[in-house]
């Protein structure tokens, strides 16, 4: 119930745990004073003032020449916000886990597992990410990418002016989850611009070389390299490998090899070892590296193996939004081991 209310009104979870807090050290040092109590919350005393204004209005508090007491009312509203909130903090610790376990710098658990969900999650950590004024955003292709992309409106434009690149050139995959495709769809939803990729996503190695070379693909790649924020998935081996249409002696091969993950044309195994890396046009892994912003999108129980395996090898500044399914098969793995 907390998170939907927090995604209506984001804040409301910091706001509810401040007076829970406030009520707690209430009831636990009663009667107190107010300069006491802003000591003990950690607040300035004309902060402190603001809020238990609005507990008293509420009938939570009662003041006295003695300190401040909680009302009856006040003793029953504590202990109905004691489990939401232990809750809440628990999910939260979950979070912190899962990021110190996958070594990056943050991770935020859907609480729903859906694709929706995981857009929804996504489009909010990317508001709070961008700041204000011209911004490039690099996005990958995919289907999470493509719900991404669905759920984007005008808002995001509110004082920013957004292009978006493809970060990958075309797969032999549906033409309406390729990244050229994602980044249009983004651009139109926003009321931004877009560039296409006039390229392939893998190549030949000399074949590249002279494709890099092509005046609007240059641009693009030049571009691509000063992206502000980069979007991307995190795809199974198996499923990825035949998607953008490799040969069977090669999916052989990362069978045999032990791929569980791929992003940005790396095949990845379980422990992180890139066993097999495409010649292709779009991002690489190490141009990456620069990018200020790094969000991954991946949920579902499906993609845990994947999810890991990718962030052995992601920067430490990336972050993870995922789902319930993946988070605890992660956490129950390392739990485990």
């Amino acid at each position: 119930m907390l998170s939907l209310i927090e995604e209506l009104v984001p804040g409301t979870f910091q706001v509810i745990v401040q007076r829970y807090q406030i009520l707690k050290e209430v009831e636990s040092q009663s009667p107190i004073g107010r300069r006491a109590l802003a000591k003990q919350v950690d607040l300035s005393e004309r902060s402190l003032r603001t809020e238990i204004q609005v507990l008293k209005d509420q009938a939570f508090i009662s003041t006295s020449s003695a300190g401040m007491s909680l009302t009856t009312l006040g003793i029953r509203i504590l202990d109905d916000l004691e489990d939401l909130v232990k809750d809440q903090a628990s999910f939260r610790e979950s979070e912190d886990a899962l990021a110190k376990q996958l070594e990056i710098s943050q991770c935020i658990i859907c609480r729903r597992d859906s694709q929706e969900s995981l857009a929804q999650e996504a489009l909010a950590v990317i508001d709070r990410l961008l700041p204000h004024g011209s911004q490039t955003i690099a996005v990958m292709g995919g289907t999470t990418m493509r719900k991404l992309a669905e759920s984007f409106d005008e808002s995001l434009s509110t004082n920013r002016t957004l292009q978006f690149l493809p970060a990958r050139g075309g797969a032999g995959e549906e033409q309406t989850i390729q990244a050229n495709a994602i980044a249009d769809l983004m651009a139109n939803r926003t009321h931004g611009t877009s560039r296409l990729l006039y390229a392939p996503d893998h190549v030949r190695s000399e074949t590249r070389n002279l494709l890099l070379q092509e005046p609007e693909i240059k641009e693009t790649m030049r571009r691509l390299s000063q992206a502000d924020l980069a979007v991307f998935g995190i795809g199974d081996a198996k499923k990825m490998a035949n998607r953008i249409g490799l040969d069977q002696a090669t999916i052989n091969q990362l069978d045999k090899a032990g791929a569980v993950a791929e992003a940005f044309g790396e095949f990845i195994d379980a422990k992180g070892e890139i066993v097999y890396k495409l010649a292709r046009i779009g991002l690489s892994s190490e141009d990456i590296q620069a990018i200020p912003n790094l969000l991954a999108v991946a949920g579902g129980a499906g993609k845990a193996q994947a999810i890991e395996a990718y962030c052995k090898v992601a920067p430490s500044h990336t972050i993870l939004v995922t789902d319930q399914a993946a988070a605890n098969k992660i956490l129950n793995w390392e739990s485990s081991h």
